[in-house]
Formats: structure tokens, sequence, C-alpha cells
């Protein structure tokens, strides 16, 4: 009979559960959704949500930062977990205005932002047990990184199709990952990102490049990275350093940026 009872008290959260419509906003917060269990809720994405593979199957109601509340309404979300990137703004309050609950996700680009954000996705989606189990993993993978800083200058270059290659400074994710991994941003002395330029290159003599797969794409190939402005006149365009990167996994601050920080202090502590 106690089974019984307890069975029937779960009822109605299983029912819940099996209706809930969730489109989570940023790959970030997908990775996360999807590491909480909640996967076969998922009705949409946005296109910057590529992992697991397993999420691209669902539709794909744009990029982050252009988003458009009647193509997200059309897919009737009972949920919307968004980044805090989301833009134009006003989508989340049309969102809102048609009886869709939506959860902001903060952002930041810090150890401590993951935390925060598998809380808040985890109280979201009434996963509790679980964000507190992942919560727990992910903090024994940071605590593992390395506590000493490395005298290694690292330079990350964004490089997309129709537009020049650009610089990370600071207020960037980039340099947030790069100095969580005890690194040192080759670029300094201005926030956000910048142009590339042959003497602003030069002038910072990185040790080890940090591209995007998408952006060797774009560049055509890791041999046209080596012709950008200056490159070859500094430490890791002649000793040809480079990592290529998950840009989610390193930059997002989710579920990856732990391994992907070992993986890149690893690849700066082999550097010559």
């Amino acid at each position: 009979m106690k089974k019984l009872l307890i069975l029937l008290a779960a009822l109605p959260l299983l029912a819940q559960a099996a209706t809930e419509r969730i489109i989570p906003l940023g790959g970030d917060v997908t990775e996360i959704a999807w590491a909480l269990g909640a996967e076969q809720s998922l009705v949409a994405r946005d296109s910057t949500s590529t992992w697991p593979a397993e999420v691209q199957k669902l539709p794909n109601v744009g990029y982050v930062r252009q988003l458009n509340a009647e193509g997200i309404l059309s897919l009737r979300p009972t949920l919307v977990l968004a980044s805090a990137q989301v833009q134009p703004s006003q989508v989340l309050t049309r969102l809102a205005d048609n009886h869709v609950k939506v959860t902001t996700v903060p952002g930041g680009y810090t150890l401590a932002a993951i935390d925060e954000k598998v809380e808040v996705i985890a109280g979201a989606l009434g996963k509790k047990a679980q964000g507190d189990a992942l919560r727990k993993k992910l903090d024994a993978e940071i605590a593992s990184l390395p506590k000493t800083a490395l005298n290694k200058r690292v330079l990350f270059i964004l490089s997309h199709g129709g537009m020049g290659s650009m610089v990370a400074g600071q207020q960037t994710a980039a340099d947030g990952a790069i100095r969580a991994a005890g690194l040192i941003n080759a670029m300094q002395g201005f926030d956000h990102y910048r142009a590339l330029s042959q003497e602003g290159v030069i002038a910072s003599a990185p040790d080890l490049v940090v591209v995007s797969a998408d952006g060797v794409k774009s560049l055509g190939g890791e041999e046209n990275l080596w012709k950008l402005p200056g490159l070859a006149q500094t430490p890791a365009g002649s000793n040809k350093q480079v990592q290529i990167i998950d840009d989610i996994a390193l930059l997002g601050f989710s579920v990856r940026t732990p391994q992907a920080l070992h993986a890149l202090r690893d690849k700066a502590e082999s550097t010559p």
C-alpha cells in the first residue's frame, strides 16, 4: 500500500515532465539541460547549440542574438531557458506575455559562473538532485586544474567568414578562459575584440595561438592561419604553436569547459 501511495503521489510530476516542451537558447544552456537529463523534453534549439550531436536533429530557431518570438512560439514551448546573450531582449518579454515560462540563465566568464548556471537550470527543470550531482562533478574537475600560473602568452583569434580576423582583449570569454587556465592573455590594454593588426600581433609576442575549428575553416586551413598579419614574426608563429578548439566547449563556461581548460593548459605546458 505504501509503495502504491508513493507512486500515486509521483504521477502528477511524471505527467508534467512528459508534457513539458522546453527550448534552451544558448549552447551553454543546452549542454547543461542535456546533462541534467532533460533531452526528451527539448523541442528546439538555437544555432549555437550543436553539442551533443543529437541536439542538431531538433528544429533550429536561429542565432541566439537574432531571435524571433513568432518562430519560437510556433513550437508551443512551455519553458524557455534563455542565455543572458539572448537578443533582442523583447523576445523574452513577448514569450512571457504569451504564457511561456521564461528562465534567464546568468552569464559570466569565470569558473564560478558554471556552478551558478547549473543551479539555475536545475531549479527551472525541477531536477535539484541531478543538479547537485552535476555541480559536484564539475567542481571536482575545476579543483583539479593547476593552481600555479604559467608564464605563457596566449593569443585568441576570432575569425568568421565575411569578416576580418579579430583578437580578444579583456572582458571576453576568451580572456576568462585563458586566465582560468593560469595563462596570460597576450593582448592587454583594451576590452572586448579588436581588429587584428600586424603591429599589435608582433608586440603581443604570443607563445600559443588559440582559434576555433570554425575559424580555421573560414581561413581555408591551418596553413593560412600563419599568413595573418604579423603572426609569423611571433614565437607562436616561429614554432607553429596553435590550439584548435571547440569554441562552445572552451568559451561557453558550461559542462565541457573544465576539460577544455585542462587541454589548453596541457598544450601551453608543452609549448616551447
